[in-house]
């Protein structure tokens, strides 16, 4: 059901707000509050807030992206649109897409992969040292010694890595979506 003619103030506060509050998300989740977390808490501390975290930030991403889909499409009937429309109706699909995905498989595997592996390194002491990247000896021993749980972190590497990718692909496509929203303002 298109709708012709300019979006109405109302339409436009909506795409902006589900845009900005997907972006803001993006920024924060990903280069700030992962950073200072994965530094300064414990790894299985980390994991568990992750673990918790991240269905609510992956599900609300996925909100947000099909609202603006959804509102952008209403306005720009595809029969008139442009290349530049076009173009942007392209991101955004990829969007809504990527970040479903992230929020009902990857994000979700992911997160059971690492509880698996954390009851695992928990049985063997481990999994209390603060930062991501100490102690990686212990974990390399754990994984030649437990056929498991070198089966779980190549799963675990595998699963994150593609989230990971997902979450950068979408804050592109906000990116873009940024730039064009801003490329078409008629005034601040």
């Amino acid at each position: 059901m298109p709708t012709e003619g300019e979006p109405t103030t109302f339409a436009k506060l909506l795409h902006l707000m589900f845009l900005s509050t997907f972006w803001g998300m993006q920024i924060w989740v990903t280069f700030i509050s992962g950073l200072i977390m994965g530094s300064n808490l414990t790894r299985h501390t980390f994991g568990f807030i992750q673990s918790r975290l991240f269905p609510y930030y992956f599900h609300l991403g996925s909100f947000c992206a099909f609202f603006n889909l959804t509102i952008f499409a209403m306005y720009h009937p595809s029969e008139l649109l442009t290349e530049e429309e076009t173009f942007q109706i392209i991101v955004l699909f990829i969007c809504v897409t990527v970040a479903g995905l992230n929020a009902q498989w990857f994000g979700k595997i992911t997160s059971e992969i690492m509880a698996d592996m954390h009851l695992i390194e928990q049985s063997c002491g481990l999994g209390k040292d603060i930062g991501l990247s100490t102690n990686r000896e212990a974990y390399n021993k754990l994984k030649e010694s437990n056929p498991k749980y070198k089966k779980f972190s190549h799963q675990l590497t595998l699963y994150h890595n593609t989230s990971s990718l997902c979450n950068l692909c979408c804050i592109i496509c906000n990116g873009i979506s940024l730039y064009y929203m801003a490329a078409n303002l008629s005034t601040l």
